[in-house]
């Protein structure tokens, strides 16, 4: 476990947060999963699913993702799936720290970059990302399904697996969701 402060504690999600998330997850920029989806991760990849948790043991954030990816063509990376903040709780850091311990994660296993898509239409988290060190590698047409379907930006941040930082070089022209390994 880990003090952000007097006020938060970072620690590993556990089984029964599950329902305890839901009001973190009201965020319509949040992204949402079934339970069986949320098992597979916290069964596969623990150590990339965190959770911020108040003295009153309310949950104000959690973050959640995994190692993918090839290491002979150094596609190896860690992928941000979800990351999250109650509206209450935005503005004191915790999501940089939470994106923090997910690169250090992704640097312990030799990953080569971190990505994460995020909507286009969400300036707020990507100025946020693009303050944490990630740049815009590529925009996927109509990621997000709604009415209409959205874009989203495949964010990336180089890790120091990656010398050359040849990970974050961008694409010249947007793809399609299925275009993506």
């Amino acid at each position: 476990f880990e003090r952000l402060s007097t006020m938060t504690t970072l620690r590993p999600f556990a089984c029964d947060d599950l329902f305890r998330f839901n009001r973190v997850n009201l965020d319509p920029l949040t992204e949402t999963y079934g339970l069986p989806f949320y098992m597979q991760y916290l069964a596969r990849w623990p150590e990339y699913f965190q959770v911020a948790e108040s003295p009153t043991g309310e949950i104000m954030g959690y973050i959640m993702g995994k190692a993918e990816g090839r290491a002979a063509q150094e596609e190896w990376h860690g992928h941000v799936t979800a990351l999250t903040v109650a509206p209450e709780y935005r503005r004191l850091g915790l999501a940089a720290k939470m994106m923090s311990n997910l690169e250090q994660v992704s640097e312990n296993k030799h990953c080569f970059f971190v990505d994460l898509f995020v909507r286009v239409s969400n300036k707020v988290a990507v100025d946020m990302y693009k303050q944490l060190g990630y740049s815009i590698y590529r925009t996927v047409l109509e990621y997000y399904s709604g009415d209409p379907d959205e874009d989203a930006y495949d964010m990336r941040k180089a890790l120091s697996a990656d010398v050359k930082k040849k990970s974050i070089i961008p694409l010249p022209h947007p793809v399609r969701p299925e275009d993506i390994e």
